[in-house]
């Protein structure tokens, strides 16, 4: 193989300069929701015009497009967004080390230099509970976050004081984040006050840690039953709505994003409080990133352009963004197995 040739120089646009580094993640975590009282009379007023939202979900491909140099600014704005995950049943060590390596280091040297940006990490690396200790070994000093999935994941089917215990277990071990699943059958079956009572709960045994409550939208039903779980889990306290455990048939779509983003918009209205907000399980194209990151801007402004109010639950997805930015660098792509993940 040939040596490598200095990449060229080129310069972003601002939406990347100002990406946060490793120095400034310790304040990404915003102040917690402290949540609200149940108001079934709201939760039952909620509709979801399934059609209207299909067909605006289909026109986001094509509705809002960045070229150039604002495409690579907009995709290394991205990455500062992934909560960059190894959620498998073979997870060793050795793998969560060489993926926490990759989260403080996403982008090669040569290419951030080319770039003009400063060091940028992943927002997070996201594991379960038995290899967060080392996790939070790997990422001593980086200040990258470690988030647990708890809560009997994927399925949530585990005894209910197992869970909070499972939860408390994690943050005790370190995790400053933890993704929780909740109980579909609530939803199915319409039992709101089950559902808040359950995310309390989970809320509670968080203590300072950050909670995203995972909706398995996929198994919900109706987008109108996403909009209500969406709802009731922020009134419940959570910080971060989430599609999917990325372990079902169904996960992040655009018309359950659409869905979940209006649920926000319209809670901040109510309380002033912002929810973040993250797509999990087929995101996996840097243009897909793309498209959210302008749902994103479109629906709730720039404020959840930032990991403190969005996140990308993926693997995959980083290795297509260096792809891309590397032919925007070199204007030639290189093979996936140049940019690998563990």
């Amino acid at each position: 193989m040939s040596e490598q040739q200095p990449a060229p120089t080129v310069t972003l646009p601002s939406l990347a300069s100002d990406a946060p580094t490793s120095s400034q993640l310790p304040q990404l975590h915003r102040p917690r929701n402290p949540g609200m009282p149940l108001d079934l009379d709201w939760i039952a007023r909620v509709q979801a015009n399934t059609s209207a939202i299909e067909r605006r979900a289909a026109t986001l491909p094509g509705r809002r497009t960045v070229k150039k140099t604002y495409q690579a600014a907009w995709l290394a704005r991205a990455i500062t967004c992934i909560d960059l995950t190894t959620l498998s049943g073979d997870d060793t060590p050795g793998r969560v080390r060489r993926l926490c390596a990759k989260a403080r280091q996403p982008l090669r040297a040569d290419l951030l230099a080319a770039l003009g940006l400063p060091p940028i990490t992943t927002g997070a690396v996201c594991v379960y509970h038995d290899m967060v200790a080392t996790a939070l070994d790997a990422l001593e000093g980086s200040g990258i976050p470690v988030a647990a999935v708890s809560t009997g994941f994927p399925a949530g089917l585990s005894p209910s004081a197992l869970r909070v215990r499972e939860i408390e277990e994690s943050v005790r071990a370190g995790a400053a984040e933890i993704d929780i699943v909740i109980s579909r059958r609530h939803v199915l079956t319409s039992n709101w006050q089950a559902l808040y009572d359950e995310m309390r709960d989970f809320r509670a045994a968080c203590g300072p840690a950050h909670v995203k409550a995972i909706l398995a939208t996929g198994e919900l039903g109706t987008l109108r039953n996403v909009a209500r779980a969406s709802l009731v889990c922020m009134m419940a306290g959570a910080d971060f709505i989430k599609t999917s455990t990325g372990k079902e048939s169904v996960n992040a779509t655009l018309p359950v994003s659409l869905t979940m983003i209006r649920a926000i918009r319209a809670y901040e209205a109510a309380t002033g409080i912002k929810i973040g907000y993250k797509p999990a399980g087929g995101i996996s194209k840097a243009k897909d990133a793309l498209v959210y990151l302008s749902l994103m801007k479109d629906e709730l402004g720039d404020d959840w352009l930032r990991p403190d109010l969005f996140r990308f639950g993926a693997s995959s997805l980083l290795g297509d963004i260096e792809r891309q930015l590397e032919h925007h660098v070199t204007g030639a792509y290189s093979a996936s197995w140049r940019h690998p993940m563990a």
